[in-house]
């Protein structure tokens, strides 16, 4: 008998960790517990797409300028067969399983307080221009100076 049964509890289970998989990887997990960037609809199209009748996108809309999608965000996802961190668009269908892809830049736009063509504006001059320079810089062979191997 266990020791829970005797004392007259339940026993409990440790909550399930999210599923998250890396796209190109199927049966790798993604690791990452970094800052969500939750989704923002603007306009009815956008909900069109998602599944929902354009009658009633229209009317949420017009009920709510700025609609806050809490079932998917981006965020930044590390995979180890990948070995690098990327931005994922997830899309969560219940507490354990999501959906995962790459995100697309364009997906960005649909974030708020994020500007992706302008970049931090506390980072200095210097610091960009060196971070720029460094992105571009490629060997005789055409990889990247900074790639290993």
């Amino acid at each position: 008998m266990s020791t829970a049964a005797v004392m007259g509890g339940r026993q409990r289970s440790r909550p399930k960790r999210r599923e998250l998989f890396c796209p190109s990887h199927l049966d790798e997990f993604l690791v990452g517990n970094g800052k969500k960037y939750f989704l923002h609809l603007l306009n009815p199209d956008q909900l069109v797409q998602r599944g929902m009748k354009a009658t009633k996108a229209k009317l949420i809309i017009q009920n709510y300028p700025v609609l806050v999608l809490s079932n998917e965000w981006l965020e930044e996802l590390y995979c180890t067969k990948c070995g690098s961190c990327r931005w994922c668009h997830v899309i969560r269908h219940d507490k354990v399983s999501h959906t995962v892809r790459w995100a697309p830049r364009d997906l960005w736009e649909q974030v708020a307080h994020v500007d992706g063509l302008h970049g931090n504006p506390t980072v200095s001059q210097f610091t960009s221009r060196e971070a720029r320079r460094h992105r571009q810089q490629k060997t005789a062979k055409g990889k990247k100076i900074f790639d290993a191997g």
